[in-house]
């Protein structure tokens, strides 16, 4: 959805990586693969993606996009998210950056022609805005029903509620159960914003304390 916005290099994990967070690769080579001059295949994590892509394969980029991301990365989230951690990474090498998921509600499936829909004219509103240096957007999409709804987007601060989740004892391990849908929240944050109201939640975040600005 962001290639009529400009030259695009892709730079991508060979593996699934959700809840990597903002692990990286240093103490073993990083194996790549190039199928195409502007598409590159990591054997790392999506943080690892945006230090190659910064310092060797595009090192004069002027924003690097972590995601779309299937599911959504609010509140808490960022903290064990890849798709943020490639963001914020990118935050921390200067470049400007923007993190994109998009939420999927319970039973559903991506439409993933209405995500790029209503993520383009985000995408392209950000691109167009300042960032102070050290900081970089959050996005997340609703779930779209489909390509004829209009959603509006609202800038909110980040939702700090924990999960609501447990661990079920099954001999001698521990299974994680738990929900993003029922999720305590705020009126006013990112969480809300996306799952009660329906709008697309923006947040800027600061690298450092991970609080947001």
């Amino acid at each position: 959805c962001v290639r009529p916005l400009g030259d695009i290099v892709t730079v991508a994990p060979q593996q699934p990586q959700s809840g990597i967070a903002h692990r990286v690769t240093t103490r073993v080579p990083i194996h790549f693969h190039q199928p195409d001059t502007d598409r590159f295949s990591i054997d790392g994590t999506p943080a690892d993606c945006a230090r190659v892509a910064l310092k060797r394969f595009v090192p004069d980029a002027d924003w690097l996009i972590s995601g779309i991301n299937p599911g959504a990365n609010l509140g808490s989230d960022v903290y064990n998210s890849g798709t943020v951690a490639a963001a914020r990474e990118a935050a921390i090498l200067g470049c400007r950056a923007i993190a994109i998921s998009q939420y999927i509600a319970r039973d559903q499936q991506i439409d993933w022609a209405a995500t790029g829909h209503h993520a383009r004219p985000v995408l392209q509103m950000l691109l167009s805005r300042d960032l102070a240096p050290g900081h970089f957007w959050n996005v997340n999409l609703p779930h779209p029903h489909s390509t004829d709804m209009e959603l509006t987007y609202e800038f909110c601060g980040l939702d700090t509620h924990p999960h609501q989740y447990t661990y079920h004892r099954q001999g001698d391990a521990l299974i994680y159960k738990g929900t993003i849908h029922e999720r305590p929240r705020d009126t006013g944050k990112d969480v809300a914003v996306c799952f009660d109201e329906g709008k697309i939640a923006i947040t800027c975040l600061a690298v450092g304390s991970g609080d947001f600005a």
